[in-house]
């Protein structure tokens, strides 16, 4: 079973996409901010990141590359309310730059394409 840790400051948003991807058959790990998502990271295996990029203290176009020095190839989807940081240098090295939305199609599809399960 593939694990995805979700790292979005809305606990609406995470509770939200905890469910749609638990029903996808996924385990799902949460994270409040980007240093919670950094120390899970670190400690626990984890095959993608969901990422929001408004969080507070840290935000998500810092943690990115954090991320992906922690591990490698590890693919990251900016999952954001805002599209102006798509153009962004810092957003490049994410595989996915996704608009948040009410239907998580877009967002599903973009997971088992990155996690080669189509």
């Amino acid at each position: 079973m593939k694990t995805i840790l979700v790292a979005d400051d809305e606990e609406p948003i995470r509770k939200l996409l905890e469910g749609e991807l638990t029903d996808e058959g996924y385990r799902v790990v949460l994270a409040a901010n980007a240093r919670e998502a950094l120390k899970i990271v670190e400690t626990q295996p984890i095959d993608l990141v969901v990422l929001d990029i408004r969080m507070p203290g840290m935000d998500g176009l810092e943690a990115l590359p954090r991320i992906l020095g922690l591990k490698e190839g590890i693919p990251v989807i900016l999952h954001t309310a805002y599209s102006q940081y798509q153009e962004s240098f810092m957003s490049w090295a994410a595989d996915a730059y996704i608009i948040k939305s009410a239907d998580f199609t877009e967002l599903k599809d973009k997971i088992k394409e990155l996690l080669h399960e189509k």
